[in-house]
């Protein structure tokens, strides 16, 4: 991963940062030119600070502060609000449960620090037309990423025998019948967990296929309409190719795999989740990233987790992340390894509340601190998480216990440092020196830095630093399984409530771009391929949560349902099932003849 790295370090004694408190404030050097915006501290390395104003909300501040390369607004939000200013706000409103209106915004300004996560201001959700996978993947010919490629979801230690031409009993709704009846389906292309199906017997006639969440109830093994009694009814619309369909059945199946008798409960065995609401987590501030607040569980979706800070008095003021999220820990974390903490003033706690067990969280890997280790001031490159398109110059401003590193974006810190981020020394996210050139990926300079193009050399030489060094670095790449050009649903980072479709469009190495569909490539991400963050396609519906795209001028947001076909009547029946079916020994399961 890391071939041709040529180190382009210089010996520099390396400076050291304290703040053990939350209200220490590092010394601010004398030959950086200071400015106040909004509560914040800024400095800039070429002494050239200029203001600017939001074209979106108005806010007046420091340009270098500002968004993207124009530096037309304050944040990410305001640049999205402005991009799409009438779609977004009718999404919003559709979300709270409100009718559009002039005034609505999907985001509300927010201090700088706050772009890593906004509040859901509403619990209510008002069904919407559902986003059809289905079509948006046969009508454009796509490729879904397979479940196999995610670990941390139902079912994705388990998946790898699921393939084309297994079969299934689904609900018939290709009849007349009043009352519900089954037939034989097989799979003829994956999509994550969504399946398009064919009823046996259409051979090659595509007109009735259709769409299923292979996950969900009402899908079943072939054999157990035999065994609970349901009957087998072929699609009126081939019934009359068969006199025999019972011989039919046995010659096309005997010997297909079909789906083991305990798929569904092994589905719902794995969306039970260890976390419950009103235990108590500390997690990243929004506000500060520097620093970790307190937290309660208060809602979990399919392991994501809705996080309300203690201190929150209306319950609004929340966060969300997976439970599997390297930005929540156990409390007594930030205590343990030195990292900044903010006290909750909460005194008396909620009936019901414990601290979350230390065993629930993600755990890291083991590093050996002695000898050649990270030291503060040394340079690295770095995503921001303020701005997850982009991968930044980069400093070591803390080395903390256990790993961690605080890191902060060159040219754009705070000067109080609220803006440093934890980072573990195993992240995916933080890179060596010269990573960036070698994938040819851009790499994106300090904020004000002008002697451009940006060359490392040049650089640790005038701010008399040294590059970490490269066997420092998580080298591991894991056989992900992702290419480029597969679907997904993913959490836009930004605004972690919602989960978006999107399209893995580079891949280098571990690292994946993570392209959001409908929106323009300067809001892509660039996400870690192991991230709890992304999701087969199929999984929204899986775990009742809304799905988001943004395509051409429509705008579409839904909370994905199965319907339920109401079967026809029809005079033709036929109950009987096969049954009986062999384990191959490796989960997949046969389905054989009767004797």
């Amino acid at each position: 991963m890391f071939d041709g790295y040529d180190s382009c370090s210089e010996d520099s004694s390396s400076s050291s940062s304290s703040e053990d408190s939350e209200d220490e404030v590092p010394s601010i050097p004398a030959s950086l030119p200071i400015i106040k915006n909004n509560g914040q501290v800024y400095t800039y390395p070429d002494g050239k600070a200029g203001m600017a104003t939001c074209e979106m909300c108005g806010m007046v501040g420091v340009r270098d502060a500002f968004y993207s390369k124009t530096k037309r607004f304050c944040s990410v939000s305001c640049s999205r609000s402005y991009s799409s200013n009438s779609k977004k706000a009718s999404i919003l409103a559709r979300l709270q449960g409100k009718p559009p209106t002039k005034k609505a915004k999907v985001l509300q300004k927010q201090p700088l620090m706050a772009k890593l996560a906004n509040q859901a201001k509403s619990k209510s959700v008002v069904p919407v037309e559902g986003f059809d996978w289905g079509q948006y993947i046969c009508s454009n010919n796509l490729v879904g990423a397979p479940v196999s490629c995610f670990k941390h979801v139902p079912m994705g230690m388990c998946w790898g025998d699921i393939a084309e031409g297994v079969r299934v009993e689904v609900l018939n709704s290709d009849t007349n019948l009043s009352t519900k009846v089954y037939w034989v389906a097989g799979i003829v292309k994956l999509a994550g967990f969504k399946a398009l199906l064919r009823y046996e017997g259409f051979d090659n006639d595509s007109s009735k296929d259709f769409w299923r969440n292979l996950c969900i109830p009402e899908i079943h093994p072939v054999g157990w309409c035999a065994s609970s009694g349901k009957p087998l009814v072929p699609p009126k619309s081939i019934h009359h190719k068969y006199s025999n369909w019972k011989a039919f059945l046995v010659k096309r199946l005997t010997g297909a795999k079909t789906l083991p008798p305990d798929f569904a409960t092994k589905v719902q065995e794995n969306m039970q989740y260890p976390f419950k609401k009103l235990m108590r987590v500390e997690v990243v501030d929004k506000t500060h990233l520097c620093r970790t607040r307190v937290a309660l569980v208060e809602q979990v979706f399919g392991g994501r987790l809705r996080l309300v800070y203690e201190e929150s008095q209306d319950g609004t003021d929340d966060f969300w992340c997976h439970m599997y999220s390297p930005l929540i820990h156990s409390i007594g974390w930030s205590r343990s390894i030195g990292h900044r903490f903010k006290r909750s003033e909460v005194t008396k706690k909620m009936e019901g509340q414990m601290d979350a067990p230390s065993q629930l969280f993600l755990k890291v890997k083991d590093v050996d601190q002695s000898g050649d280790w990270f030291k503060d001031g040394m340079k690295l490159e770095a995503i921001d998480p303020l701005n997850l398109s982009a991968i930044c110059v980069a400093t070591v401003r803390k080395v903390l216990a256990d790993g961690y590193l605080m890191i902060g974006i060159d040219g754009s810190e705070a000067a109080d440092g609220s803006d440093w981020f934890c980072y573990h020394s195993a992240s995916p996210s933080i890179f060596p020196v010269g990573f960036c050139e070698i994938n040819s990926i851009e790499l994106t300079p300090p904020r004000g830095y002008t002697k451009l193009p940006f060359k490392w050399f040049d650089y640790l030489r005038e701010m008399g630093s040294i590059a970490a060094p490269v066997k420092l670095f998580n080298k591991e790449v894991p056989n992900h399984g992702f290419r480029v050009g597969m679907k997904l649903e993913a959490v836009d980072l930004m605004e972690p409530r919602l989960v978006c479709v999107a399209t893995v469009t580079r891949i280098v190495h571990r690292l994946l771009r993570i392209h959001f569909d409908g929106w323009e490539d300067e809001y892509d991400q660039w996400v870690d391929c192991e991230s709890a963050d992304l999701y087969p396609v199929g999984w929204c519906q899986l775990t009742a949560q809304k799905i988001l795209i943004l395509e051409a001028s429509n705008c579409f947001i839904a909370r994905l349902f199965l319907k339920e076909e109401t079967p026809e009547m029809d005079e033709f029946t036929f109950s009987q099932g096969i049954s009986d079916q062999e384990s191959n020994g490796s989960g997949s399961y046969y389905i054989r003849q009767e004797h």
